[in-house]
């Protein structure tokens, strides 16, 4: 019989040092992942380092700026790392800066003026030794992971190569490779918890609270919001279908879909009138912020968009505008007034104390990455999980098209069991 108490055992391996980032936004149970992939190497007589604010100081390395320990690093060691498995935050912090934003095919990675920003990141990397990186982020930065992986390849021959391994972070849940991202049950709860606050608010002053959540490419988080906090509609992206579809343009040779505004608020109405004909005044609305993306263009004119291309949704104001636009559908389909009112919800979610569930999942994908690298000597894979936690690897190539290295969101599916409950839990119209 085995020893189910023995320490596992160690494996013979060739790293002398890692390095762990962490980018793009925060996600509760953060410290889980970083602190034990950081221990699962270092009780292995690895050193790790710890790169600060994601892939932003790496990309500043120069002969004249070489990295400085404190200011572009810290080294993870036990003492460091010392009961921060459940701590909030990010313990080596984030930013969104990516190296590979020139790099949009295959090709671009020999032109040394689009892959600089990898090349010095690689740089970087060398000057420190680092033997391996282990990634944490969203679906940006594991299509800058793929990236980084594939200029390596192009590196002349005898070139030190570091390999790369990705855990996948969102508490917007739009993964391919995982069924549920770390943070996103804890942010669902929190999230949902505001919902039921502002619902308790509504039914005291006979009003509608229009809440814009967090959600940008799929509805996972909306929805989730909405069924923890008993919300009395939610509407996501993957819900602009049929008559909800305004018309379609050709944006960067993809087809994008634009809202039939008109329909989206009629049917918010709709849902008014029919919980007034239950004796409920009051509710409160989720809209997926993602929605701001499928507005007519005239709404998004001189909207700033980030390093990754996405529109600085904050500035669009989703939640106030639809409250505008059904508080004055409201009024001429009833001839009476509804207060509405619009807000904002997610980024009170992102460093919110971790469940355990959580914890305990961000604690496999850190261990995960230890065991990619020296069990299983993986390099371009994305560690998950699934079932009781079991871990598997999946490649980048399975990830990532090869053509554009682009990656490819998850959404719900349309009337599965999961977006079917949310209706089911809704005020019935017929529409």
């Amino acid at each position: 019989m085995p020893n189910t108490l023995a320490r596992p055992p160690k494996k013979q391996h060739n790293f002398r040092r890692v390095a762990i980032l962490f980018a793009g936004g925060p996600a509760p149970a953060a410290n889980a992942v970083i602190s034990t992939a950081a221990v699962s190497f270092l009780r292995n007589d690895v050193e790790v380092l710890g790169i600060k604010h994601g892939y932003s100081n790496l990309m500043q390395f120069g002969p004249d700026r070489p990295m400085e320990l404190g200011r572009d690093y810290i080294m993870l060691d036990h003492q460091a790392l010392s009961r921060s498995r459940a701590q909030q935050g990010i313990m080596i912090g984030t930013a969104r800066a990516n190296p590979g934003k020139q790099v949009s095919h295959p090709d671009h990675l020999k032109d040394p003026e689009r892959s600089a920003p990898l090349q010095t990141t690689y740089d970087a990397l060398c000057s420190l030794g680092v033997d391996a990186l282990i990634s944490i982020g969203g679906d940006d930065t594991l299509k800058t992971a793929n990236k980084f992986k594939l200029f390596q390849e192009t590196l002349p021959e005898g070139s030190q190569k570091i390999p790369v391994v990705h855990l996948p972070k969102t508490i917007d849940n739009d993964y391919m490779g995982i069924d549920f991202t770390f943070g996103y049950f804890t942010a669902v709860d929190f999230l949902a918890g505001e919902v039921r606050n502002l619902l308790y608010d509504a039914e005291a002053g006979q009003a509608y609270f229009l809440v814009e959540c967090m959600g940008r490419s799929a509805g996972w988080l909306p929805y989730g919001t909405a069924i923890a906090g008993e919300a009395s509609l939610v509407i996501s992206v993957e819900d602009i279908i049929g008559d909800y579809v305004g018309k379609e343009e050709e944006v960067d040779g993809r087809t994008k879909k634009v809202m039939n505004v008109d329909k989206v608020v009629d049917r918010i109405v709709k849902t008014m009138l029919a919980r007034e004909a239950e004796g409920k005044k009051f509710g409160v609305i989720i809209l997926a912020e993602g929605l701001a993306e499928m507005l007519p263009p005239e709404y998004l004119e001189g909207i700033k968009r980030d390093d990754h291309g996405h529109i600085s949704i904050t500035e669009v104001s989703l939640g106030r505008q639809f409250a505008k636009w059904i508080s004055k559908r409201y009024e001429e389909q009833t001839g009476r007034s509804r207060k509405v009112t619009g807000l904002q919800l997610g980024y009170e979610a992102r460093c919110s104390k971790p469940h355990a569930f959580d914890v305990m999942l961000g604690s496999q994908l850190g261990v995960g990455a230890y065991r990619a690298l020296v069990e299983e000597g993986l390099n371009g894979v994305m560690v998950s999980v699934s079932g009781q936690l079991n871990l598997h690897y999946v490649a980048f190539e399975n990830l990532v098209d090869p053509e554009t290295l682009v990656t490819v969101v998850r959404y719900i599916n349309p009337m599965s069991d999961f977006h079917r409950l949310a209706r089911f839990l809704e005020t019935y119209i017929n529409d």
